[in-house]
């Protein structure tokens, strides 16, 4: 068992009952206060703790880590210094805050300094992300667009299920947790028969996504085999990577998405490491035809995490839209870094992976609105009397995930965002 992971551990501070960030979890972030510039941090309970007071007050000191990685604006030179130091200042912090400790108790000077309360402090993008990757690797999920939009009796095109279909995203427009989007524009060809025309998207979704960080850089040349993908994975977050449906399907033949995804991508400011997820792995789905020998992995590569997506108009309550589960991935994260390196692409610290849509076997379970509403055939009713075929104007698209097990719960936060109307120029 991974030190900190131990169930039985309980911390000196209060952690509400349901809360996705126990002293088992110990996930990092960037922070900043109006009296404090960006820097790294943790949270336990309601509480995001400053690392960078507590590196510069000692208390890592026989770790062997540079006190400055805790000062950056982003985790990544944190990440850098490998995992076995990573783990080693998880541990550490766990130490520090578990509740038979009292190296911190006694010292209000470094506790006024270090401890925050979630409300009071603004969480930024945690990662500098390099290189953005989406795949598509939820089989119900491709299933279901296939349906839609191809022969119902040959859903996945032929190369699906022989390798994780990606494309390589745009990394700046990736935001954190929080950052309003506004509605895209673009071309779009609503009726077959009749040129384009332009304007704002009008079938604007979601896409329920997990997003892995690249924690060790390769070089050109170099592949990852599946056995030692989790090695260059430092952990996961939510991810949202909007869609704009109709201009995506004017554009995307023949070389794929482009302005229908490169808008905006929402991040959740909190990383959660592999070893916080360990005790919640489970089975992959077998894959058949046989994969070619890159792509085989043995173990346990999936994982137990509950997903769920609401939306929330601008006035009136929020609706759960979705219950879905990461463990519905039929490619999993470390045969898609395989493919991903195996012609010889080089990965760097920070780069950013998303799973593509999960969706899972039944309707409640769909990663998506063209799913869920199909094709706006379906309209979610809205408890405000409204319905919703997709996001409108106004709406809050807000995402959660958590796992649990042997009365552990390690959530994710939320991953949130609110569209605005199209900017007219």
């Amino acid at each position: 068992m991974i030190k900190t992971n131990n169930p039985s551990t309980t911390s000196w501070i209060a952690v509400p009952s349901g809360s996705d960030f126990p002293i088992q979890n110990i996930p990092f972030g960037i922070f900043k206060t109006a009296e404090k510039t960006p820097r790294m941090a943790t949270i336990i309970g309601d509480t995001v703790i400053d690392l960078a007071v507590l590196a510069e007050a000692g208390f890592f000191a026989k770790l062997g880590i540079d006190t400055n990685v805790f000062k950056q604006s982003y985790i990544n030179d944190f990440i850098a210094v490998g995992k076995n130091v990573t783990r080693a200042v998880r541990d550490r912090i766990a130490e520090l805050f578990e509740k038979s400790n009292t190296e911190l108790v006694g010292n209000t000077q470094v506790m006024s300094q270090a401890l925050h309360h979630h409300k009071e402090v603004e969480l930024l993008l945690p990662v500098r992300i390099g290189d953005y990757t989406d795949f598509y690797s939820s089989r119900e999920h491709a299933t279901n667009v296939g349906v839609m939009f191809r022969d119902p009796d040959n859903a996945l095109l032929p190369n699906w299920l022989h390798l994780p279909v990606g494309y390589h995203g745009r990394a700046s427009s990736i935001v954190v947790s929080g950052t309003p989007i506004h509605r895209p524009k673009g071309q779009q060809r609503p009726d077959d028969n009749l040129p384009p025309v332009f304007g704002p998207c009008k079938l604007l979704d979601f896409e329920l996504e997990m997003a892995f960080v690249i924690g060790k850089e390769t070089k050109m040349g170099d592949s990852i085999s599946t056995s030692e993908a989790e090695d260059y994975i430092f952990g996961l977050a939510l991810f949202n990577d909007w869609s704009a449906r109709d201009i995506q399907k004017w554009e995307y033949v023949p070389l794929g998405p482009f302005l229908a995804k490169n808008f905006a991508s929402t991040l959740a400011p909190w990383i959660i490491t592999l070893d916080a997820l360990e005790p919640f792995r489970t089975g992959g789905y077998e894959q058949e035809p046989e994969v070619l020998p890159y792509l085989k992995y043995e173990g346990k590569c999936n994982y137990d995490v509950n997903l769920q997506v609401s939306i929330k108009p601008e006035t009136g309550q929020a609706h759960v839209v979705s219950n879905s589960n990461f463990k519905y991935m039929y490619w999993t994260m470390t045969q898609q870094l395989a493919h991903h390196t195996v012609n010889g692409c080089n990965v760097k610290v920070g780069d950013l992976m998303a799973s593509g849509t999960i969706s899972g076997p039944t309707p409640d379970s769909f990663g998506s609105m063209l799913e869920i509403a199909w094709q706006g055939k379906k309209p979610v009713e809205m408890p405000d009397g409204t319905q919703r075929r997709f996001i409108n104007d106004g709406d809050t698209v807000v995402m959660k995930g958590w796992a649990e097990a042997n009365g552990v719960r390690i959530g994710f936060g939320t991953c949130s965002g609110k569209i605005l109307p199209a900017i007219d120029k």
